[in-house]
């Protein structure tokens, strides 16, 4: 499976922004997708996932309400739309796929449930 993710650029504070994350070589709507982020000097964190198709999400307490992950299977591309976009948000953006699409209680959130991973795309949020 390729991930490629796109979308990240520099916006201001109270923005929004989409970012895309286009997959091949397996079968789209086969496989769970997930939003991870990472800021400077910190660990990557879940952000956000959709099932398989798409009828559940989840998301971190802090983009409940403010970013929206969906997906179209038949353009094999989840989306991540972020809204009132703060300078905490700044990271470079990750997408993920995870072939198995079963998780057990909080692993959803742990990059070890996905299999693979995009390039990133770097969202930066000026104040």
């Amino acid at each position: 499976v390729q991930l490629q993710a796109s979308g990240g650029r520099l916006v201001q504070s109270g923005g929004s922004l989409r970012l895309s994350c286009a997959a091949s070589g397996r079968a789209f709507s086969s496989l769970s997708m997930g939003w991870f982020r990472q800021a400077p000097g910190k660990e990557r964190e879940f952000v956000a996932r959709i099932s398989r198709s798409g009828g559940s999400t989840l998301y971190v307490d802090s983009a409940k309400g403010r970013f929206t992950i969906s997906r179209d299977n038949a353009k094999n591309t989840v989306y991540l739309q972020m809204n009132s976009l703060k300078p905490e948000d700044t990271a470079v953006y990750y997408c993920a796929a995870d072939v198995r699409g079963i998780y057990s209680g909080a692993d959803y959130a742990h990059v070890s449930q996905y299999d693979y991973w995009g390039q990133g795309t770097l969202v930066t949020v000026s104040s």
